[in-house]
């Protein structure tokens, strides 16, 4: 998986395949970051979703980092 969550959707797959993943090496990941609830849905810069998909794709390297770990 090579793509950062940009969505909520790829956001969620990412999450779900990763944590699958690290089951089956035995492994325990942090839990992936909240999803957001107070979006006001105006699209303002520095929105709490932008926040969001950072938090996601710092989760998916320490992520990926742990599963490397694992296969080594």
């Amino acid at each position: 998986m090579n793509h950062c969550a940009i969505d909520r959707h790829s956001a969620v797959v990412m999450f779900r395949t990763l944590a699958q993943r690290a089951r089956e090496l035995g492994i325990t990941l942090r839990q992936p970051p909240p999803e957001p609830t107070t979006c006001c849905g105006r699209g303002c810069n520095g929105c709490v979703w932008e926040g969001y998909y950072a938090a996601a794709t710092f989760w998916r390297e320490d992520a990926l980092i742990a599963i490397e770990a694992a296969c080594a």
